[in-house]
């Protein structure tokens, strides 16, 4: 049992905002053989032996949910300890203490504390083990300040100042060892360009909007000071421009004391592609030796590639894996830069399938779901955010259809991709609390009406874009998550060997009683009245709701809610209203990962390709034209004439969008998962070929194997390779009804004329 004899210690004298220096000396005057040190912190932490960093993450020990528990890391260190040896740990407020939240309410603590253990043992055997204690010293360090959302100061001019004795204190929370792998430097992007805007402000381009920090290389002189701000994009002048960072100032500033150093954020990180120097000497660039942009993120292995002939494609493959890059950074975020950085439950859901086709994310979402059902309440409910660091009773953590289902979409996705069953032990009793609050939630066991929910958040209806929650009726919404969620608990049940009858005859009433109530006479009414619990302010909108939306129909196609025999019925009404439409879509984050699959199971491929292929807005591409290099939370995010959506709400990092990489892994290249093949036991390769993209090219490295699917066009034909890995079996279905059941190896077909094998 780790830190018998350890006690958390603080420091009471540390300046708000500043980080503190927690040190011991100790003398080791017998060889060491062996040693490790186990570090917490109430805060972000770096560890240091004589001067040494110990370890290659950032951001330790993570973000977890805090009431519940605290992971803590481990060094080995026999190798550092000789002699006089101090030990010390820097610890910055971070999430823990910091301002970090929709309302910057932290009600986890209002101090920064460190705990710390060291043992190990001689060359003679003797053991020994040192803990934190009152013993320790605490002092202040280069950094001055360091907020999540606000960014680091670093003043190295400052003289170090001496608080005495550290003092001990209670920290109530359960202390585990690291879960999910670290955070951690990745690639470096040097300046594209450096220029001077309209405005006249000094603005550095790294051409790619990530997430991390800015790395320096510099002297200068003792007193010169270098501070700069971060931004995603510039407005239609090509001025900087941050408003949509809202009250993140994001900024990073050094006071030089002459000599050279590597200067980088130890306890906070941004989002951006741009920075505007705010302050820098005139021999700033004369002086500086590199400056980079550092990328950072979990530690995650790359799964998958994708490549075709459409260069705006193969962009948009780029923006959705670099969305995934910048909000994976310890718990799957909604955005990385401006004042917010959550773990929105209802994106995790959705992006969760293709995030596992990407990386391999097994060890992230072992630790992220961990918390989310530390933090389910005794009701069952899965709230909005997770983890909580902040008051549930705000309504922006409220419990709502697309959100709360991550605890049942996410962990059966992860045993789909791996074919873990530990994925579904873990999670299922947690599954099940869900369900069982779902039916409860309203007056009627078999439809969840009422309720504060989010709705198709973001959906582009005509005369909705005043409206975040969209123009689909919430009830449906919900009522069709409830459907999909007993639905996975009955498919997650039969995996593990449970008697899943009384929820297959609940799932079969709640699609009964949906078709009753929103499919009377086998049709969707066009409005329905709005039974939130709890109203929003009120708006011509917010009076009702719709049935006859593009996000209703996906749902009711996608989730098979409607009966066999109206399935073409509504596919046909799909159809209808895209073209109606201009050929465009209107969903929003629910219904848009649902859309292009509903259309392509419903035999409208070419609909879904030309929505794929649509270049205004709304769709996939139009922020490919206007720049972006990762994906944007709104579908217009910077509309037509170079204005903004908005300053409030207005994330150009929003990953959930790139959803429909899901959907070009297993339609575009056809590589699917076969109806009792987890873990790609068992593949179904059906690629679904559109000569606007010339040719697809597509790897996934699965737990089988990598997979491989190629095809292009060629003068008088199509050419397909497959690659199978060892101990698979796939079943080859080719575009002219060709069909053929394979084990390990590679296997090249060729169509002439698009007719003939």
């Amino acid at each position: 049992m780790r830190f018998q004899n350890a006690q958390w210690i603080t420091c009471l004298k540390t300046p708000k905002g500043a980080a503190t220096a927690f040190y011991q000396k100790f003398v080791f005057e017998k060889k060491v053989k062996k040693a490790r040190l186990f570090v917490s912190a109430v805060g972000v932490y770096e560890a240091y032996i004589n001067g040494e960093k110990l370890g290659d993450t950032a951001m330790k020990p993570g973000l977890t949910s805090y009431k519940h528990r605290l992971q803590y890391q481990s060094f080995a260190v026999s190798k550092l300890l000789k002699g006089e040896t101090e030990i010390c740990i820097e610890v910055g407020n971070g999430w823990a203490v910091g301002r970090y939240s929709l309302y910057y309410e932290n009600l986890f603590s209002d101090r920064t504390a460190v705990i710390a253990e060291l043992v190990g043992e001689y060359e003679d055997g003797s053991a020994f083990a040192f803990s934190t204690n009152e013993s320790w010293k605490a002092r202040s360090c280069e950094v001055v300040f360091s907020d999540i959302y606000d960014g680091e100061t670093a003043d190295f001019t400052s003289p170090i100042a001496e608080y005495g004795n550290a003092v001990t204190t209670q920290v109530k929370t359960k202390l585990v060892a690291q879960i999910g792998d670290g955070v951690v430097e990745n690639e470096r992007f040097l300046p594209v360009k450096t220029f001077v805007t309209p405005k006249g402000e000094t603005v550095i381009d790294f051409g790619q909007n990530l997430t991390g920090f800015v790395e320096l290389v510099i002297a200068g002189k003792k007193g010169d000071k270098i501070s700069f701000t971060c931004a995603e994009v510039l407005d239609k002048d090509g001025n900087f421009y941050n408003e949509n960072y809202r009250a993140a100032q994001s900024r990073t500033t050094y006071i030089l004391d002459g000599n050279e150093r590597i200067l980088k954020p130890k306890f906070t990180f941004f989002g951006f592609r741009y920075i505007r120097l705010d302050e820098f000497p005139t021999t700033f660039f004369d002086d500086l030796q590199s400056i980079c942009a550092v990328v950072l993120h979990t530690k995650m292995r790359r799964t998958s590639s994708f490549v075709c002939g459409n260069a705006k494609i193969n962009q948009l493959y780029h923006n959705i894996i670099w969305g995934q890059k910048g909000n994976y950074l310890d718990i799957p975020t909604d955005c990385p830069q401006r004042d917010e950085r959550l773990g929105w439950t209802g994106d995790a859901q959705q992006f969760a399938r293709t995030a596992a086709y990407n990386f391999d994310v097994r060890k992230f979402f072992r630790k992220w779901l961990g918390d989310l059902r530390l933090e389910q309440t005794e009701a069952g409910e899965i709230l909005g955010v997770c983890p909580q660091l902040e008051d549930r009773r705000v309504h922006t953590t409220r419990t709502s259809a697309g959100y709360g289902d991550s605890i049942t979409v996410i962990p059966w996705n992860l045993y789909e991709v791996y074919g873990d069953i530990r994925f579904l032990k873990d999670n299922f009793s947690a599954m099940k609390r869900w369900v069982e609050y779902l039916r409860g939630a309203g007056e009627n066991e078999y439809l969840w009406l009422g309720g504060y929910h989010y709705g198709d958040w973001l959906s582009m209806e005509e005369g909705m874009q005043d409206s975040d929650v969209g123009a689909t009726a919430n009830d449906l919404v919900a009522t069709a998550f409830y459907a999909y969620s007993v639905e996975l608990l009955i498919k997650s049940g039969r995996a593990l060997g449970e008697d899943m009858q009384e929820y297959e005859r609940l799932h079969a009433r709640i699609k009964e009683e949906f078709q009753a109530y929103f499919l009377p006479d086998g049709e969707l009414l066009d409005e329905y009245p709005l039974t939130e619990v709890v109203p929003p302010k009120k708006s011509p909108a917010d009076v009702v709701r719709r049935g006859k939306t593009q996000t209703a129909v996906t749902f009711i196609l996608k989730f098979e809610l409607c009966k066999e025999e109206d399935r073409a019925k509504f596919a046909k009404l799909l159809d209808e209203m895209i073209e109606s439409n201009g050929g465009k879509m209107t969903t929003g984050i629910m219904g848009s990962p649902y859309l292009l699959p509903a259309l392509t199971e419903a035999g409208m491929v070419k609909r879904a390709y030309d929505l794929f292929f649509n270049e205004e807005n709304p769709s996939w591409l139009y922020s490919v034209n206007h720049g972006a290099t990762t994906m944007w939370e709104h579908w217009n995010g910077i509309k037509e004439d170079g204005s903004f959506w908005s300053k409030h709400m207005n994330s150009f990092n929003h990953y959930v969008h790139g959803t429909v990489c899901a959907w070009m892994y297993e339609t575009i290249a056809g590589i699917q998962i076969a109806e009792d093949g987890a873990g790609f036991k068992k593949i179904v390769l059906a690629p679904v070929p559109d000569k606007r993209l010339g040719f697809a090219d597509c790897a996934l490295d699965t737990v089988q194997g990598k997979i491989e699917s190629k095809w292009e066009y060629e003068e008088d034909g199509l050419r397909f390779a497959f690659t199978v890995p060892e101990g698979a079996e796939a079943k080859i279905c080719l575009p002219d009804g060709f069909t053929q059941t394979v084990k390990g190896g590679r296997y090249e077909y060729r169509i002439k004329n698009e007719n003939n094998p």
